[in-house]
């Protein structure tokens, strides 16, 4: 049982569950393409705690970020993330009306 912390939200990561899984199904905003540590779209800083890779991602990674699609969380860690920003719905009002 692992928990993660982000600007927003502690949560439980899964068994088999990557961080990037683990972020998207608690409506967290992230942005992704490869999902293999090959682009690193989905680079993030870590504010707390350690990850593991099983492979090293082949995309740059500064000290203190991690890539979430590929990283093992093993400890508890917090993560420098906020949640999905609901937009509004501008088809849904009516410009013309007075």
């Amino acid at each position: 049982m692992v928990f993660i912390t982000t600007r927003d939200k502690v949560f439980e990561l899964r068994q088999e569950e990557t961080l990037l899984e683990g972020l998207e199904r608690t409506g967290h905003e992230i942005e992704y393409q490869c999902r293999s540590g090959y682009c690193g779209s989905c680079r993030m800083k870590i504010v707390s705690g350690r990850v593991e890779y099983d492979n090293f991602p082949l995309a740059f990674i500064a000290p203190g970020e991690i890539l979430p699609c590929c990283c093992r969380v093993t400890e508890a860690v917090e993560v420098d993330c906020g949640m999905r920003v609901q937009e509004p719905d501008l088809f849904d009002v009516d410009l013309f009306e007075e």
